[in-house]
């Protein structure tokens, strides 16, 4: 007599429904079609390249490129060297149509790069960047590694060059507990660690690691706004889009999830860009210190000369 089958033993671990309601948001909006993935869509991008003055022949390194629109106006610009460093595979292949599409231009950069690598350890050359380009990538760190980033920046950049950040931002004076309630929300939509800063934060970032914030800008965090859709991806980009968004199962109800996300916190966020410079000589506290050491070391020097001219004419004991 055989029995029943019992219920079908649950697998700890295992993932199910639509991959569109499992994708981290920013990867999920590419798969859809949409190449623009920042917070401030392309007006805050372009605001943010215009103010780094980006010359014809400078060297530009990019961490997190995503899907390349970014690169595209870099490379536009006629860098001498433009290399994107991200670790992820999701965009590779876009990002490798872009740099392909520029590659032996004439005119354009001479040496262009996809360095697989995370961006607070490049392995990069010290000092061999005039520009280091940022955006949507710094939010979705710990402040530990938002600090090591930066960090890396710095020492990748020439004395003098510019470090660009896009990022989300918290709006107004908040309470511990309302930032980390607004963090956990998005985090949530979004399926990825959301940790943005208030401007001042952003700006402390920078600063404390020896840059000096030259320009700052900010923009309504509308991402998913039909306007900016349509003002980032063209008509026909939105239209791709939103068709795509229609066709992929699970797609519609998160993209209109995250939306509905944004919107409930729209007082809180906004997305904001910053350029700051390296400083083409160490700070005064810094220069005080360096000379205040190499004076101990010019010292240690003539007391070592002295004793060792007074060996040389006093006789050994006998």
């Amino acid at each position: 007599m055989s029995s029943a089958p019992g219920p079908a033993p649950q697998v700890h671990g295992t993932r199910s429904g639509p991959e569109a309601a499992r994708m981290q948001g920013h990867w999920l909006l590419a798969r859809l079609g949409k190449r623009v993935l920042r917070p401030g869509g392309m007006g805050l991008t372009r605001r943010l390249l215009t103010a780094t003055a980006l010359e014809p022949g400078e060297r530009v390194v990019e961490l997190g490129p995503g899907v390349g629109r970014t690169a595209e106006l870099l490379l536009a610009s006629r860098p001498s060297a433009y290399r994107a460093v991200d670790p992820n595979p999701e965009g590779r292949d876009q990002m490798a149509a872009v740099l392909d599409k520029y590659a032996g231009r004439v005119g354009h950069a001479e040496h262009v790069e996809y360095v697989v690598a995370d961006a607070a350890a490049t392995g990069l050359p010290d000092a061999d960047a005039d520009l280091v380009v940022g955006e949507a990538m710094l939010t979705i760190q710990s402040d530990e590694h938002k600090r090591e980033i930066v960090a890396e920046a710095v020492r990748v950049l020439a004395p003098g060059g510019r470090y660009a950040i896009h990022e989300l931002a918290l709006r107004g004076d908040r309470s511990p507990e309302e930032l980390d309630s607004i963090r956990r929300s998005i985090s949530r939509t979004i399926k990825v660690g959301a940790r943005p800063l208030p401007l001042q934060g952003w700006k402390d970032l920078l600063t404390e690691a020896g840059l000096v914030v030259e320009w700052t800008g900010t923009a309504p965090m509308h991402l998913l706004e039909p306007r900016r859709v349509i003002e980032d991806e063209g008509l026909l980009g939105a239209v791709r889009f939103w068709r795509a968004m229609q066709r992929t199962p699970g797609a519609r109800d998160r993209v209109n999830a995250m939306r509905q996300s944004f919107r409930l916190q729209g007082e809180a966020l906004s997305a904001i860009g910053m350029v700051a410079r390296k400083p083409e000589s160490p700070a005064p506290e810094e220069a005080t210190e360096q000379a205040a050491n190499a004076t101990e070391g010019a010292e240690d020097t003539i007391d070592t000369e002295d004793a060792r001219d007074v060996s040389d004419h006093v006789a050994p004991a006998s």
